[in-house]
């Protein structure tokens, strides 16, 4: 037995003795039909749908959901329609296809939402083969990352990387199984079946959780029948100090299944973000009569703990993310390196047909032959891609970006597979690997001279194309494990995803131009009314010809209404004291015709004739230019990076893993609290499964098992399946024009709801979630839900 329990990942000084034996839901021997091209059509699609409204919702607030689980419950939903009407039912393999495939739309969107709107705030054009290739680039070789990392992220450690967004959808691919694919079910799949109460219990749990987390997300975020994230900010003498959580079925979800000590160490980075480091800067800075670089405006003492946050602490959060993602890589280098060894192996021999066939069903991956030539086409790709670059970037500064994505991309989809593993997709902060990406980036650019403005697209590039990599390696892995839960073809699921994500990512790109386009508003240059901008380029100001960006026309809102149709050349005018670019349409001779207040990170939200216009703040992609502009600049606040870097050697030093502590750091508190308190009900349930178990003298990792076979992760797994739902359907409705009027209702109801508004809100709202994580813990006790035997 093992020192330390398997429950326990990446823990200084421990090696863990192997992965525990392991049989599928669909045993490797047993041969059902998966890669059909239903299930790849209906998942594509589904990936596309998924993908843009991801898309919407991550440029509104910068976050997004997982769509496995969606896409899976509406696989099974759609597949039973169609056998109820004379067609066959989809296996539970076909339907894992169909979420492999429909979830890589929703990582390459989360990725483009970043990152790309940058190019706008930095003055470059947000052009359509840009966005494109930045896309396909980044998703390909997130997949292709991950092929040869699965054996040793996924099967090597199963039992320790939890994967709770691939274990659950599993979970709820188990209950909506046909049929015919439970009784071509493996007999241990069967037996762990029958001591659940049967598939009709384990179904009625997830499904009840499922229906639980809808609804409960529904009335909470659609119509605000609570506040959803409670708050309580201190004063004297813990002056901005606050505590807050955010009440949601999916993070309690996800906190029940990984378990207390990766829950309680990612809660402890936000405990010291938000109960030490926030008030530590205010109280040494409130005397201060200048603002503190690198906030350039406002006084310490007028901030916010949000405020402050966002301008101190979020640096001090990135460079930890990278020291601790840095770390773990070199730490997992040993079991890394196996699985690419075994990778080699196949590269460097020719297996005949009878040794094809004596490789296990569900350890057959794509060959290394296919990942090798990919990674240097797409180094060829990227040296040779005229859009990721602006003129004057020479020869030798591409061939350095495509080798610094090829490793970055290495780097950040490894240890993105990793955090997935530990915490989960919907606390994976893609977004501070992609800050690690660019501080390591603008650095080799620093040191190697390269500090101009025609490098900010470069390095944006590299950042675009490594974030959407990280994301989608992350994707693929929850993907690939919840394949390796139900007994999928690795190869299969490979295929399927590099399907999806290619067509995402084709239509991702007009996708953001149209949204960007849709919010755009004109304003004639000295034809503007009192108190709207129309920019700051000087009366008489006439742009040079050599500073063009091509013609265009007006494709949005004319400010004062009417149309134009004439052709313009495009005007990108910056700012000599480092302020934001701003965008022109100006005529033949030069001058200024019209200020472009765009739909991204625009101002102009209303216009004259009272008329509502569509903006998007995209929050992560405004901090990404911020990076490459001080960096690049000389500007950026190294000691704060550098504070982060060295929290997490002190951790590792105290025998910690820093890198769950350093999302933690990264993340808002509102996010890790919930998954504490689901990872201290798995605790609860787990001490009592051992008092259950106590005559059996069952080693560590087999108690540790017996929970992961619990009600409760199947009840956890429908909270997650019910909240990434309910979540993709209200970011649906959002930008439906029809539902503006029921809006309007829901707010004026909402200000005068004592859940949502008023002094009693933040406690009241703890009612429901209190109910939720009740229920929780008797389905985990089996007090609800509980087969009883008769």
């Amino acid at each position: 037995m093992s020192s330390v329990p398997q429950g326990l990942p990446d823990v200084v000084g421990w090696k863990p003795e192997g992965p525990p034996p392991f049989t599928p839901y669909i045993a490797p021997e047993t041969k059902l039909r998966e890669l059909t091209p239903r299930a790849v059509i209906v998942g594509t699609i589904l990936g596309m749908i998924f993908g843009a409204s991801s898309l919407y919702l991550v440029l509104k607030v910068g976050l997004t959901v997982s769509a496995s689980i969606p896409v899976a419950v509406i696989s099974i939903t759609l597949f039973r329609i169609l056998s109820k009407m004379g067609a066959r039912n989809a296996t539970i393999l076909e339907n894992n296809i169909v979420q492999t495939a429909g979830s890589a739309g929703e990582s390459i969107a989360f990725g483009v939402g970043v990152t790309m709107p940058a190019i706008l705030i930095l003055g470059f054009d947000l052009e359509i083969t840009r966005v494109m290739l930045v896309a396909i680039l980044g998703g390909l070789i997130g997949i292709l990352m991950m092929i040869p990392l699965r054996r040793a992220l996924i099967v090597a450690q199963h039992g320790i990387l939890k994967y709770p967004e691939g274990t659950a959808c599993a979970e709820v691919l188990k209950a909506g199984a046909s049929d015919e694919s439970r009784a071509a079910a493996s007999e241990e799949a069967k037996r762990e079946q029958e001591a659940l109460g049967g598939a009709g219990t384990s179904a009625k749990t997830i499904f009840t959780g499922f229906g639980i987390g809808l609804i409960y997300k529904t009335i909470n975020i659609a119509f605000r029948g609570w506040k959803d994230v409670p708050e309580k900010v201190f004063g004297p003498p813990f002056t901005a100090a606050s505590v807050s959580v955010e009440i949601s079925p999916e993070l309690l979800g996800v906190g029940y299944i990984i378990g207390p000590r990766i829950a309680s160490i990612m809660c402890a980075g936000g405990v010291l973000a938000y109960l030490v480091l926030i008030p530590m800067i205010k109280y040494f800075g409130a005397s201060l009569g200048a603002p503190l670089a690198p906030e350039a405006t406002a006084l310490i003492k007028d901030m916010s703990p949000g405020a402050i946050r966002n301008a101190y602490v979020l640096y001090i959060g990135a460079g930890a993310v990278a020291a601790g993602g840095i770390i773990s890589v070199f730490r997992s280098l040993p079991i890394i390196w196996h699985g690419i060894r075994g990778g080699l192996r196949d590269l460097s021999s020719t297996k005949t047909a009878e040794e094809t066939a004596a490789t296990p069903r569900t350890d057959r991956d794509l060959s290394m032959k296919v990942v090798l030539i990919g990674i240097i086409a797409l180094i060829l790709v990227i040296a040779f891609s005229n859009p990721l670059y602006v003129g004057g970037t020479g020869i030798a500064a591409r061939v350095a970006a495509a080798i610094l994505i090829i490793i970055f991309g290495f780097l950040f989809v490894t240890v993105s597979s990793r955090l997935t593993g530990e915490i989960g997709s919907s606390s994976n902060p893609i977004s501070g690997m992609t800050v690690a990406t660019l501080l390591l980036t603008c650095l080799c650019f620093v040191i190697l001279r390269w500090t101009g403005s025609q490098y900010f697209v470069t390095a944006l590039s590299i950042g675009a194309i490594v974030c959407i990599a990280s994301s989608n390696g992350g994707t693929t892995s929850q993907d690939l494990k919840t394949g390796f839960l139900v007994g999928a073809t690795p190869r299969a699921q490979q295929i399927s995803i590099l399907i999806g994500a290619l067509a995402s990512a084709l239509v991702l790109g007009p996708i953001l131009l149209k949204l960007n386009d849709a919010g755009s508003v004109y304003v004639p240059v000295g034809g503007a009314p009192a108190g709207v901008s129309a920019g700051n380029a000087q009366p008489g100001e006439v742009a040079d010809p050599k500073d063009y960006h091509g013609r265009d026309h007006v494709k949005g809102a004319l400010l004062n209404g009417g149309t134009d149709t004439k052709e313009y050349n495009v005007w990108f005018r910056n700012d000599a004291s480092g302020g934001n670019a701003e965008k022109y349409l100006v005529d033949d001779s030069g001058k200024p015709v019209y200020y472009v207040d765009p739909g991204i990170n625009g101002t102009i939200r209303k216009l004259p004739n009272g008329q509502d216009v569509p903006k998007f703040d995209a929050p992560k992609a405004t901090l990404m230019s911020y990076i490459i502009k001080g960096i690049l600049g000389g500007q950026l606040p190294w000691g704060l990076v550098l504070l982060g870097v060295m929290i997490a050697v002190v951790l590792e030093l105290s025998g910690i893993p820093s890198l769950a502590f350093a999302v933690g750091v990264y993340l808002p508190l509102s996010s890790s609290s919930p998954i504490l308190i689901g990872g201290l009900i798995r605790w609860a349930v787990d001490k009592w499964i051992a008092k259950k178990h106590a005559g059996k003298n069952l080693t560590e990792e087999q108690l540790v098992a017996e929970g992961d076979k619990s009600p409760g992760v199947l009840m956890a797994s429908g909270y997650i399946a019910g909240g990434a739902i309910a979540g993709i359907i209200i970011a649906f409705l959002a930008g439906v024009p029809a539902m503006r009027g029921l809006n309007e209702r829901i707010a004026d109801f909402s200000a005068r709801n004592p859940m949502f508004e008023g002094g009693a809100a933040d406690a009241l709202s703890l009612i429901p979630f209190a109910i939720l994580i009740i229920l929780l813990y008797l389905t985990g006790r089996e007090k609800l839900l509980a087969h009883r035997e008769t």
